[in-house]
């Protein structure tokens, strides 16, 4: 089964309260969820290969280590999963995005995806697919079904408040990924948001309402 890993750093949790208070604006909120995903995302990577290397320094010659090459690919998942982008990819620059857009439709609540692109090379990458909220689960199921459908062997989801309820959809569905997240609340009201969560994710982080 896929492992879930609660980020339970005292920095984390602190900008995570900041996030739920409803009196947080549009741009502190965005600068919120950036910070968070950046320290979630050092988590995320920490599996990361080394190679050692040798380096001149100014004193002498140092062996040291660097990443090995491993390729990555972040990809969020539209809209909210944008507001991830800048903060993770302030880690690992290198790295290169995709974009899937998903939408609930608002009757079933089924996950619907209308977008897909992906970097070509994607099939030779690891892949961390980011989302503030993971809820039903129904659009993390649905973006890690199109990565595998391209030919990604290695994926991981990465949010910042998880339910019950999506973790276990992802354990069912996907149990080789794992699941890196800020904290899990307690579950999903009748309209299936997240409580006591942070409201809509994506009309806080872009300002629609």
């Amino acid at each position: 089964m896929a492992d879930l890993h609660i980020i339970n750093h005292p920095l984390v949790q602190h900008k995570i309260s900041l996030l739920r208070d409803k009196n947080t604006g549009t741009k502190e909120f965005r600068e919120l969820v950036s910070e968070i995903a950046m320290f979630i995302c050092y988590e995320a990577t920490r599996d990361l290969p080394l190679k050692e290397i040798e380096i001149e320094t100014p004193v002498a010659v140092a062996k040291t280590k660097v990443i090995s090459g491993r390729k990555l690919a972040f990809v969020p998942i539209l809209r909210a999963g944008l507001g991830m982008i800048d903060g993770v990819t302030a880690l690992v620059p290198a790295a290169k995005i995709g974009h899937i857009g998903i939408f609930r439709e608002p009757d079933t609540k089924e996950a619907v995806k209308y977008y897909s692109k992906m970097p070509d090379d994607i099939a030779e990458r690891d892949v961390i697919i980011v989302d503030p909220m993971l809820a039903t689960g129904h659009s993390a199921v649905a973006a890690i079904d199109e990565m595998k459908k391209l030919g990604v062997k290695n994926i991981k989801f990465m949010c910042i408040i998880c339910s019950p309820e999506g973790v276990e959809k992802l354990r069912v569905t996907h149990p080789d990924v794992d699941v890196y997240t800020g904290v899990m609340d307690k579950g999903l009201n009748e309209d299936k948001y997240i409580v006591p969560g942070v409201g809509d994710a994506g009309d806080r982080i872009f300002g629609t309402k």
